[in-house]
């Protein structure tokens, strides 16, 4: 019951906002009694929190196996750390494509315009995890890039998955379909795999 109240408590407050959305409303469409928020989360901040740690967590789980491999079993060379986070992207891309993630997103983007400490929770419990494995597999595939060229090649790189939930109805319009259809989902993420090949796998420039 704890998560369903959590799922339909993310889904009000990131299409309402945290002013937006009514307490009273979550709990009667969770089919639960006002008191029992209180009990669990001691009120409307402490919900919209734990809002945030279960994006957070539910995120996480989703890349869980391949990050614990990842620091189990570090890539050696630049080739496979290319292809270890092309793996990273394409996991982060079918999330961005899962229709569960709409709602997180909504909260998230929230979070991204105004930032609370439900943004910290969020990026402390998943996002700053995730980027910092991406930046130091971008360092280890190009020698050649400083720390900034790393950070700001990440920040492109993860955009493109991005682009599926935040930008999905120029997405389809792009691509001509009324909806992202598995078909069209599979030629998408070739194209983000393919085109960090090819910014990773670029010979250094010289002077």
């Amino acid at each position: 019951m704890k998560d369903v109240l959590l799922d339909i408590a993310i889904a009000h407050f990131g299409r309402l906002g945290f002013a937006g959305a009514a307490t009273r409303a979550i709990a009667k469409e969770a089919d639960t009694a006002m008191s029992s928020i209180t009990y669990h989360f001691g009120g409307k901040e402490g919900l919209y929190l734990a809002c945030a740690d279960h994006i957070a967590s539910c995120v996480a789980e989703r890349f869980e196996p391949e990050v614990r491999a990842i620091e189990a079993n570090p890539p050696q060379s630049p080739e496979q750390a290319v292809d270890t986070l092309c793996a990273l992207l394409s996991t982060f891309a079918r999330i961005m494509l899962d229709p569960k993630s709409e709602n997180w997103s909504y909260f998230i983007v929230r979070e991204q315009h105004e930032p609370t400490e439900a943004f910290e929770r969020i990026w402390t419990g998943v996002m700053e995890r995730l980027l910092c494995m991406a930046i130091g597999l971008i360092r280890r595939a190009r020698a050649d890039f400083s720390q900034n060229d790393a950070r700001t090649c990440a920040v492109a790189l993860w955009g493109q998955a991005l682009m599926l939930r935040t930008a999905r109805a120029s997405v389809c319009r792009v691509m001509d379909v009324s909806e992202i259809d598995p078909a069209t989902a599979d030629i998408l993420i070739e194209r983000f795999v393919a085109n960090t090949r090819c910014i990773l796998s670029a010979q250094p420039e010289h002077n």
